[in-house]
Formats: C-alpha cells, sequence, structure tokens
C-alpha cells in the first residue's frame, strides 16, 4: 500500500499533465469535476500547510528578498512587463488585457505542492503566495483600472481570499496541535491527497474548453501560443536573471509563471469578454504540462551533476 502511494505521489507531474488532457478529450468527466473546484483548491493549501516545515516558513519571512522583494516582482512588476511587451507586439487589447490581468493574479494555491513533486522548496511558494493573496485586492483592482478601465471589487476580492486562507491555515493549525503525531505517521498519505485534488482540479479547469477551442480554432490557438509564451519567459526570466543554485531559480520560476487565474476571471464576472474567458481557459494548459517538462530538465541535471 505504501509502495503504490509513493509511487502515485512521484507520478504527481505526468498526472497533472494527464489530467489536462482527461478534461479535455471528455467534456462530460470535466463537466463532473467543475464543481469540486472549491473543495480541491482548499485541500491543496490545508494539504501544503501540513506538510510544509514552519521553521522553513519562518526562516524565509525573514529573508527580505523573498518576503518582500518577490512578492513585489510577483504582483506589480511582472504585469507591468507583460503589459509593455503586448502593447510593443500590437496585440488586440482584449488579449493583451487578459495576459496583463492573467499575470497580475497571485501564485496558483498549487505551485508549492507542485515544488515539492519536483524536489524543490516548498516554503518559498507557499509564503510568496499567501503573501502575494495578501496584496492581491490592492494590485489587481488598479492593474485592471489602469489597463483596462475594467472595475474589480477589493473587499469581495480581500474576502474570498480570506476565507481560503485563513480557513486552511485555522484546520491545519488545529490538526498540528491535536493531531501532530498521526500527521507525522501519514504525511504520505496527505502527500497523496494533495496529488489526487491537484488530478480533480486539473481535470476540473478543462469544463467548456472544448466547445470554446472548436467554436474559434484561430483564436484558441492565438490564445494557447500566448499562454504558453508568456508563462515559459516568465519562468525562464525567473531561472535566468535571479541568483541562487538551479533549485532556486527553477522554485522562483514556478511562481513567476503560474498563477490563480481563477481568482481574477471570477472577480471580473460579466467583464470578462468571451476572447479574455479563452485567453484565461488557455493559461491553465502550461500550468499542468510544463511540470512534467522541468521534472526532466531536473533529472537530466541530477543525472550530470553524478560523477
Amino acid at each position: 500500500m505504501r509502495s503504490s502511494l509513493l509511487h502515485f505521489i512521484q507520478r504527481g507531474p505526468t498526472l497533472l499533465a494527464l489530467g489536462v488532457l482527461l478534461g479535455l478529450a471528455f467534456p462530460a468527466l470535466a463537466d463532473l469535476a467543475r464543481p469540486l473546484m472549491p473543495t480541491t483548491i482548499f485541500l491543496i493549501v490545508l494539504g501544503t500547510l501540513l506538510r510544509i516545515d514552519s521553521q522553513a516558513v519562518v526562516a524565509t519571512l525573514r529573508r527580505p528578498s523573498l518576503s518582500v522583494l518577490l512578492p513585489a516582482v510577483v504582483m506589480v512588476a511582472c504585469p507591468l512587463v507583460i503589459g509593455v511587451a503586448g502593447h510593443a507586439l500590437n496585440l488586440g487589447p482584449e488579449i493583451a488585457l487578459a495576459a496583463v490581468l492573467a499575470v497580475s493574479a497571485p501564485p496558483s494555491s498549487g505551485t508549492a505542492a507542485v515544488a515539492r513533486m519536483l524536489g524543490l522548496d516548498g516554503a518559498v511558494p507557499l509564503v510568496v503566495t499567501v503573501l502575494s493573496m495578501v496584496l492581491a485586492p490592492v494590485t489587481v483592482p488598479l492593474l485592471a483600472g489602469w489597463f483596462g478601465g475594467l472595475e474589480i471589487s477589493a473587499l469581495e476580492l480581500a474576502l474570498r481570499l480570506a476565507l481560503l486562507i485563513g480557513g486552511a491555515e485555522g484546520v491545519a493549525f488545529l490538526v498540528r496541535r491535536h493531531a501532530a503525531p498521526v500527521l507525522a505517521a501519514h504525511g504520505g498519505m496527505v502527500d497523496g491527497i494533495i496529488v489526487a485534488a491537484l488530478l480533480v482540479f486539473a481535470v476540473a479547469t478543462m469544463a467548456d474548453i472544448r466547445a470554446q477551442i472548436a467554436a474559434d480554432v484561430q483564436a484558441a490557438t492565438l490564445c494557447l501560443g500566448l499562454a504558453f509564451a508568456c508563462n515559459i519567459a516568465l519562468q525562464t526570466a525567473g531561472v535566468v536573471l535571479l541568483p541562487g543554485n538551479l533549485s532556486q531559480r527553477l522554485t522562483v520560476g514556478l511562481i513567476l509563471g503560474n498563477r490563480n487565474v481563477g481568482l481574477v476571471w471570477s472577480a471580473l464576472g460579466a467583464a470578462a469578454s468571451p476572447r479574455m474567458a479563452l485567453y484565461f481557459a488557455a493559461t491553465q494548459f502550461p500550468i499542468y504540462l510544463l511540470p512534467r517538462l522541468i521534472e526532466t530538465l531536473i533529472g537530466r541535471n541530477n543525472g550530470k551533476a553524478k560523477p
């Protein structure tokens, strides 16, 4: 049983890619999984909080470069860079705005879990994600108004984020306080639940995507290409431009590239045009397909490092 669970966890990046493909190939399955999205997000955040060493989190918080500078880069610098690039490339106004808003979102809730799957540091993505969510009610409405004249309720966004993070932190605190020995003995089970939740979420993100692609193949191709380009560019910037060893730089790359686009999407509501919605949906593909590529690159690098 334990070996089967370990094998399941180790196949995490492959399962994420499989989840996206399953959701795309079987729309009924994606529609079935869609109502479970809020629950899976909560489980991902809760599981990550349970499995991350609290001392590592405190150590990260004490480093201004990670607890102050990096969240500012994530929430302010990256959207501004994408906005300037979109203007320089003469993208259509809807697509350019969608790209900016997607990158204005805080890091994906599953980034810390994906980092741990890849053998990277999960504490840094967790800390940066939480701090970015604190900034989001200020930065996201400002960027939406600045680049597109759109109005997003800062209060509604703040309440939604507070419910997600506060609820998960509260449950994690109770579990650590009253069931620490059980948690220590069954940590692998928690990891398995995180992977399963990520898999279900990946399937659910593909709801309605097949129909949108069929409705406008040319627009879908443009959105998909741009979504991959933005994600890869941001991850590459994190790897190439920032200091640290390869693992640290890959971790920062994940933080910069993978965003909780659904948060901004839901906050926009009816203000999101069909073309913007198509781009938001396209951003899910690199989030769930690229970790498999990163896993391969890490494996090759480790192989070269061996004597």
